[in-house]
């Protein structure tokens, strides 16, 4: 389960990395209603997310929110915390949470945050490129800032 949970970690970077790269400096405020999270405030979110998939992998019910930081460092610490938490699932360690729920909650969270972020881009007018994320570099591992290129864009 660990090997499917490294994967879909790979696939949120390779998502994710798609929709956080190239965004204008005002996106990162972007607004699209009253009382609704800015990318900023998700990515934010979403290092929270695997800060707390970490903790739980190590048998710990621990959530902290952290204030947002500017953009570039939001998206430095996303990567960051998507790699420590690779390296803890490639570890071999025991889980100290089921994988399923690792995966039901933290993992199933961002990837939701990762559409979220997607489509702000298009309605912001500064839209990412659809593409067959089925023909998609994507391994297991590979959870940084650097991806593949896309293989089918359209």
């Amino acid at each position: 389960m660990e090997d499917l949970l490294r994967h879909t970690l790979a696939t949120v970077a390779y998502r994710g990395g798609k929709a956080l790269r190239g965004a204008p400096a005002e996106f990162a405020d972007y607004r699209a209603g009253p009382g609704g999270r800015t990318p900023v405030e998700i990515l934010a979110h979403m290092g929270d997310l695997f800060d707390w998939a970490l903790k739980l992998a190590d048998g710990k019910h621990e959530w902290h929110s952290a204030k947002p930081h500017p953009w570039h460092q939001e998206v430095a610490r996303f990567f960051a915390a998507l790699e420590v938490f690779d390296q803890r699932l490639a570890s071999g360690e025991p889980l100290g949470f089921a994988a399923e729920k690792l995966f039901q909650g933290p993992i199933a969270d961002a990837l939701t945050h990762v559409g979220q972020i997607a489509m702000l881009r298009r309605m912001a007018g500064c839209a990412v490129r659809g593409e067959n994320y089925f023909k998609a570099s994507i391994a297991a591992g590979r959870v940084g800032a650097d991806q593949a290129a896309p293989a089918f864009e359209f």
